[in-house]
């Protein structure tokens, strides 16, 4: 008599992005190049042209699906940077990367429908949106652009708003009820506004407009964002709410961004946006095995001899 044992979550739809598939037996690994002075973690900032190339070449190296290239810090420090800057920032960049690599998948992150337009000529596969809609003609630039489009959730904030005082309700579990609600209707959004529900990505942007508790709930409740019917993107690399839960600082959170990815890769997540590319492609690839949905590269061990 067979046992019955139990299962993960039914894995969320494809992503699909210039004819590329990505699904929970291949879960994508999404390098960070950041075109910024002042991104929290140091080691991610590229302002030069030169080391800028390198590091797209190393993270393509380490496994990288994809490489996001953003022109403003999320947060509040720093200096403001108007729509020219970001645009100086980030598309000759992107033009060169696109030289450099004609079929690597390329993201911009940017919450600004000129700075995506801007940005056409490079071939871009994906806007990655951070700011929840806040320019509301962004989605359909995307759409312009045969581009994918990633829906977040910021809890109400404007751009590069640090979360303060923050509250949900009394029930722990009411941040993940907005967290589905407002996900759920900007996918609907994204695919009325032209992007196939294929190439429309939901982030549930933990720390963004989340206390520390709140984005451990919601990391914890991702086969519930994975039920919502598109495919999940995480952003978790050494997030403030795991050096808030480790005590630790930025250079010393890779274990614990590992632990949480494990953990949303076995709950649904299909992408991964990371500055550690190789770890990550690592567990991304591991947790997608254990689930039964990758086989494994080489499997000899003990096996019949031919």
């Amino acid at each position: 008599m067979s046992e019955t044992w139990p299962s993960p979550p039914i894995p969320t739809p494809s992503l699909v992005l210039r004819g590329r598939r990505f699904d929970a037996g291949h879960p994508a690994v999404m390098g960070i190049v950041n075109r910024t002075p002042d991104s929290f973690y140091a080691a991610a900032r590229y302002t030069d042209l030169g080391p800028g190339l390198a590091a797209v070449d190393r993270l393509v190296a380490e496994g990288a699906d994809l490489i996001d290239v953003g022109g403003v810090r999320a947060g509040q420090e720093g200096e403001e940077v108007g729509p020219a800057q970001e645009i100086e920032r980030v598309r000759p960049f992107l033009l060169a990367v696109r030289e450099r690599h004609p079929s690597l998948l390329l993201s911009l992150d940017t919450w600004r429908a000129e700075v995506a337009t801007a940005c056409a000529d490079a071939g871009i596969d994906l806007v990655n949106d951070t700011w929840a809609g806040a320019d509301p003609e962004l989605v359909a630039v995307a759409a312009e652009l045969g581009a994918g489009y990633v829906v977040s959730h910021t809890g109400g904030l404007p751009p590069r708003t640090d979360p303060v005082d923050i509250s949900y309700g009394t029930d722990p579990d009411d941040v993940v009820r907005d967290v589905l609600a407002v996900l759920a209707d900007g996918a609907a959004r994204a695919v009325a506004a032209g992007v196939p529900a294929e190439r429309v990505l939901v982030d549930p942007t933990l720390d963004f407009g989340k206390t520390t508790r709140n984005s451990l709930r919601v990391l914890a409740a991702t086969g519930a964002i994975a039920a919502l019917g598109y495919p999940v993107l995480q952003a978790l690399s050494r997030k403030d709410f795991v050096g808030e839960t480790l005590d630790l600082p930025v250079d010393q959170r890779l274990f614990g961004t590992l632990a949480a990815t494990a953990v949303a890769g076995w709950l649904g997540t299909v992408v991964f946006r990371a500055h550690d590319v190789a770890a990550t492609r690592q567990v991304a690839d591991m947790v997608a095995s254990l689930r039964g949905d990758r086989p494994p590269v080489v499997a000899v061990r003990g096996e019949p001899r031919a």
